[in-house]
């Protein structure tokens, strides 16, 4: 039985994925805090994702890697030591692991970045596509921009396949962040002033969808060496996941219908205008390449998506 490496184990998409591997795969599971998990896997604890890490014995015997570990913001005032701790562990960290996992004779090495590589947002009908040039807007996605460029360095270098894997905003059991913050607010019955934001399309994937995918391209021969974008294959605009995931929870939706324009507005005034943003723009992933050169389809739909997400609810 082959082995995989799988960084962050115990996160968000980490668990379910080693998991669902686990089925497979012997898994080394690395983690940066003492956890147990409900399936067999080797767990090794270490000191997280850094440029001077030691990753011989979780590399040892492993097949693959799937690199799940980041650093997504820091609490730090200094603007400068923000960005240096995102890029110690998103860029050197991630590319001295990548080194050490070619120099172990690992075969493919599976990179989580981000959308956010390609950009913040779409103008309609001109969705993301992985060819895209660059164009992150944070320190988060320049930083994975970077370790993409890195990692395909030490592709050609070495001759280790990588796989790249930009996904846009990822939902499921156990979701937190903005996504968590709205199934709290219609469980609540808040009134949302969002029932005007129709026009706009957004681009979500699945927690399964995603997992499915990162198990597809362990294997299959066509992924060595590319970047795939990845969805549920139907995006939505904000006021219709509301709703949608209002009835997923069995909830009335209270939209309220305030227009675009005054929200624009509004957000400035509270110095939050990414946040307008995120709620009002467009952000749209075409994965016809993940489709077409993979042969693979998402697993689940957002509906199905959406039920499994609310039900980690809280009673």
């Amino acid at each position: 039985m082959r082995t995989v490496l799988v960084t962050g184990a115990n996160g968000f998409i980490g668990k379910p994925l080693s998991d669902r591997l686990s089925r497979d795969f012997r898994v080394h599971a690395s983690v940066r805090k003492p956890c147990t998990f409900p399936f067999h896997c080797e767990v090794f604890l270490g000191g997280g994702v850094d440029p001077s890490s030691n990753w011989r014995e979780e590399l040892a015997g492993v097949d693959a890697v799937v690199h799940l570990a980041a650093r997504v913001h820091t609490m730090s005032d200094d603007a400068d030591a923000a960005e240096q701790a995102v890029r110690r562990v998103n860029v050197d960290g991630t590319l001295n692991l990548a080194r050490q996992s070619a120099m172990a004779g690992v075969r493919r090495f599976i990179f989580l970045s981000s959308v956010k590589v390609n950009g913040e947002s779409t103008q309609a009908g001109n969705p993301f596509r992985p060819e895209d040039t660059p164009s992150p807007w944070d320190v988060y996605g320049a930083s994975k921009a970077e370790a993409e460029q890195g990692l395909r360095e030490i592709a050609e270098q070495t001759g280790m396949e990588v796989v790249i894997i930009r996904p846009p905003l990822v939902y499921g059991p156990g979701v937190k962040g903005n996504f968590a913050t709205m199934m709290q607010w219609l469980a609540r019955g808040v009134p949302l002033p969002l029932g005007s934001v129709t026009h706009n399309r957004r681009s979500l994937v699945a927690l399964d969808n995603l997992v499915d995918l990162i198990r597809t391209c362990l294997d299959h021969p066509a992924a060595a060496n590319q970047i795939f974008l990845v969805s549920d294959g139907e995006d939505l605009s904000t006021a219709d996941l509301l709703r949608r995931l209002g009835r997923a929870m069995g909830r009335p939706t209270h939209l309220l219908q305030v227009p675009v324009a005054l929200l624009e507005v509004g957000a400035k005034l509270i110095g939050k205008p990414d946040l307008c943003q995120r709620l009002c723009g467009s952000l749209q992933v075409d994965m016809s390449k993940t489709r077409e050169l993979l042969s693979w389809v998402p697993t689940i739909g957002v509906g199905d998506g959406l039920k499994r997400t609310v039900r980690s609810l809280p009673c």
